[in-house]
């Protein structure tokens, strides 16, 4: 890998997201009122988009808010404009990874499927919410205005189609509401807020939602590792694998995942009871196995929409083997364009022969001269993989991602030398069980605390 392509400048970087910050600032006193400064934010958005289609819808926006008499319509052309900045941010890293890597470039997206019809009124309703969560900004949130997404949430939770939206909504509002009231807020996750603003903005316009098309993949799967999301009202893991087609096709970078919803005391290993039901594949990450496939739904963007009557389990797959054979090989897939962030980058990755930094600041690897920064923070606490397993590594297999302003490395699995021998361990390893003695402890306390909790609310709903 060309570790210095990931420490030079990309050009344009810097300016594009020094517009972004000063929309975000905006948004932190509020839109109902702008103050000169806030004029100021608004104007660069707007200049930053000059040369783009958004550019006079953006610009008509930006006045009107400025004058404080925008509408919803204003507020929405505001969320596209700093969603089409990041876009741009997300393709120029993506582009830079690319060429790191090595890897055969992603083709062009293929066409969309039609999107399912949703009821128009819950998709205004949730436009209303977010318009005057924007008006109040962060520091005017108050637990009155937050709680008018719980009824909205409820009714678009039976909807298929809304699911997304809703749990973007229910999880957005539920970090607001921990926060509240906003004017006493000494600090606050200004970017982290808007992004979840703008996106759920997007979402509310029908058709955003448009389902890429769908094809069937038939061949064999070989897991990389599994990156775990937890959030206090919910669960992701998303399994990284090569996937190989039965008829000799390129191989391709493609993702599982499987979510669930959660209590907020269900943390660490019980996160995994709350997702084995739903994926056997967890099972296989375990167990270091392949999976064959056959006609597994997989859309463009190479998300399998995983349905376990569809899979087998196959011969046992070392990861960090298909790492060296099969994955400098393998395609990426395309993005769809509401999707586009840096933050979504996470290219699949095998380094050795680093050396290891410690300087007091976090973990680091020298690469052919050059230092990454390796994201220890996000090695879930769900598993044996821990820092310094990664400190006293040679090999790691793990994420490329793009946080605060540089690229750094996500572990999934590292290799190290124990009594001479070459010995992995995995972020996911207890996914599908573990007879690890740390893991069985795990387990245990996870299962009472589920336990505890099934009998509660057996008992709500027995009354």
């Amino acid at each position: 890998m060309r570790a210095d392509l990931l420490t030079d400048a990309v050009e344009g970087l810097d300016e594009a997201l020094a517009a972004v910050d000063g929309f975000d600032q905006v948004l932190v006193g509020g839109l109902l009122r702008p103050q000169p400064a806030q004029a100021v934010g608004l104007a660069a958005l707007a200049d930053a988009v000059a040369g783009s289609p958004l550019a006079g819808r953006v610009a008509e926006a930006a006045e009107k808010t400025a004058a404080g008499a925008a509408d919803e319509d204003h507020y929405l052309a505001l969320a596209a404009a700093r969603s089409a900045l990041l876009g741009s941010v997300h393709d120029a890293l993506v582009a830079r990874v690319e060429e790191a890597v090595g890897r055969p470039r992603a083709e062009e997206p293929a066409a969309t499927a039609d999107g399912a019809e949703h009821p128009v009124n819950l998709l205004v309703a949730t436009r209303g919410w977010l318009c005057d969560v924007a008006r109040a900004g962060w520091q005017g949130i108050d637990h009155e205005l937050i709680g008018g997404a719980a009824p909205v949430v409820t009714a678009m939770l039976p909807e298929p189609g809304l699911r997304r939206l809703a749990t973007l909504l229910d999880g957005f509002a539920a970090e607001l509401a921990a926060s509240c009231p906003g004017a006493t807020l000494e600090r606050m996750p200004v970017r982290r807020w808007a992004d979840l603003w703008s996106r759920a903005m997007l979402l509310t316009l029908p058709g955003a939602d448009r389902a890429a098309a769908v094809a069937e993949a038939t061949g064999r799967l070989l897991p990389l590792g599994v990156d775990l999301h937890e959030h206090a009202t919910a669960v992701q893991a998303q399994v990284h694998a090569v996937f190989e087609p039965a008829d000799g096709g390129t191989p391709r970078l493609v993702r599982a995942g499987v979510s669930a919803p959660k209590p907020d005391t269900v943390v660490g290993a019980g996160l995994w009871q709350l997702l084995r039901p739903h994926m056997s594949l967890l099972a296989a990450v375990s167990e270091g196995r392949a999976m064959e496939l056959d006609a597994m739904p997989v859309t463009a963007e190479g998300d399998l929409i995983w349905d376990d009557a569809r899979a087998t389990q196959g011969e046992p797959a070392e990861p960090f083997t298909t790492a060296r054979v099969a994955l400098p090989t393998a395609a990426a897939a395309p993005v769809a364009p509401v999707d586009r962030h840096p933050a979504r980058i996470a290219v699949p990755v095998l380094l050795e022969g680093y050396a290891v930094e410690d300087a007091g600041e976090g973990v680091a690897f020298r690469v052919a001269g050059e230092r990454l920064a390796v994201g220890t923070g996000r090695v879930p606490a769900a598993g044996p993989l821990t820092a310094d397993a990664v400190a006293s590594s040679a090999a790691c297999l793990g994420l490329l991602r793009w946080d605060a302003g540089q690229f750094l490395l996500q572990p999934l699995a590292v290799e190290r030398t124990v009594r001479k021998k070459a010995v992995a361990v995995h972020a996911g390893a207890w996914a599908g069980g573990t007879a690890d003695k740390a893991g069985v402890r795990a387990e245990k306390a996870a299962t009472d605390a589920v336990d505890v909790l099934r009998e509660r609310a057996g008992r709500l709903l027995r009354k």
